[in-house]
């Protein structure tokens, strides 16, 4: 049985929540920002007005009304993006239980059914187009292929309001001439070293010699070099499951780039204190921590290591966290962002293996400590106790409970994100 896949992506999505609440601006240039104050000034999403004069995500509020001096900046409303997300879910649910949330506003819909062909898909797509746009009053972009790739490339290639079909007869044509940069998982630094071996576009990455694709990129171009041939085999997440948490992490861009190493200590602090919480509240513990870094040029890296024993404990995940800060990070650009992440997770109420070479009362006294200190803060806020070394942390800006993300199982592991 070919699988027919869906990706469905809200056009333009932020932005035309805020012009549903208010139609008065619908006709202006309008871009979703973050706080300048916090030093997040940045444009979050842009409507479709802003976008015919160049506005891009992720460029400077002063850049973007250089291109518009009518732009009308407004603030993001979170719990609007999550109502309306969760509403196309809610329809996305109606043709399929294989629903794949991947962010707010896209999700993977699995509608394979024996008999069923790539022309019924199209046909679906639509239907679920109309009743966004009826329902919803915003519009989708769908793409239908055979994976899950190609699914995702067909959303983002005709927007807004459209489908676009992607299919094994078709993609060498459709997909092949795409910059290589388009496919996911391709990010700006994989992108800039295929550049240099003269591949350019996807056709290029797929037609390329598999020996040296490896050679050069390891496991991740293999798979890289798969996705452009069309061979992505990963599921749909059967959303009757409940999705098993894999990893919980916090990540901030402080008001000032971090410059130094003590910078660096003191924000993991304050970020394994938060991923330390999280675990708790969940009844679990973890063996990786892995560090997420982004310089002032934009360009980031990943590392991870592992502890000797799972933990919940945020001094363990802190010293884990700034030791593969010092053993990767260079100090030749200063960090815009930072993040602090705990994977590997095993359930807190297991049995725990004693050594006798370490000191375990100490221990266990002090996660008995931080559940302690859960209690207090539950009740009078992320400040009412701190470390003594973090009560400078104000200038690297709110890191509380607000900020906190909860990272969940995907499919794709490889590569960077886009």
């Amino acid at each position: 049985m070919e699988s027919i896949i869906l990706h469905a992506d809200l056009n333009s999505f932020y932005a035309s929540v805020e012009c549903l609440y208010n139609p008065a601006i619908r006709n202006l240039p309008v871009a979703v920002c973050g706080s300048v104050e916090n030093r997040h000034g940045i444009v979050l999403a842009k409507n479709q007005p802003a976008k015919m004069v160049g506005i891009k995500t992720g460029e400077a509020i002063w850049q973007a009304k250089l291109k518009a001096a009518n732009l009308l900046v407004v603030p993001p409303h979170y719990d609007r993006y999550l109502r309306f997300g969760n509403l196309a879910r809610k329809i996305y649910g109606t043709y399929s239980q294989r629903v794949e949330p991947f962010g707010m506003d896209e999700a993977w819909i699995d509608i394979s059914f024996p008999g069923r062909s790539i022309s019924d898909g199209y046909e679906i797509a639509n239907q679920i187009r109309e009743r966004i746009k009826f329902e919803l009053g915003i519009t989708v972009s769908i793409g239908v292929s055979f994976n899950k790739i190609f699914a995702k490339l067909g959303s983002d290639m005709k927007k807004p309001d459209a489908v676009t079909v992607i299919s094994r007869e078709n993609y060498k044509e459709k997909v092949w001439p795409l910059d290589v940069g388009e496919l996911l998982y391709v990010g700006r630094a994989t992108k800039r070293k295929l550049r240099n071996w003269n591949i350019n576009t996807i056709g290029d990455l797929a037609q390329a010699d598999a020996l040296f694709i490896r050679n050069k990129l390891g496991k991740c171009g293999t798979i890289l070099k798969d996705y452009a041939l069309g061979n992505d085999y990963s599921q749909v997440e059967n959303t009757e499951h409940e999705t098993i948490i894999k990893s919980i992490g916090n990540s901030t861009t402080p008001p000032k780039d971090l410059c130094s190493l003590e910078d660096i200590r003191i924000t993991s602090f304050v970020l394994s204190e938060s991923v330390a919480r999280r675990l708790r509240e969940h009844g679990l513990k973890g063996k990786t921590v892995q560090i997420y870094m982004r310089d002032c040029d934009l360009e980031g890296f990943e590392r991870q290591g592992q502890l000797k024993d799972y933990t919940n404990i945020s001094t363990e995940i802190a010293h884990k966290a700034i030791s593969l800060v010092e053993a990767n990070w260079f100090f030749n650009k200063p960090i815009r962002s930072f993040g602090v992440r705990v994977s590997d997770l095993t359930s807190s109420k297991g049995p725990i293996q004693i050594s006798i070479f370490k000191e375990e009362n100490k221990r266990f006294k002090v996660m008995d400590l931080e559940y302690s200190i859960d209690t207090i803060r539950k009740r009078y806020g992320p400040y009412a106790i701190q470390r003594a070394a973090l009560m400078q942390t104000r200038q690297f800006g709110d890191l509380s409970d607000n900020t906190e993300a909860l990272m969940r199982e995907v499919s794709f592991n490889t590569g960077e994100a886009r």
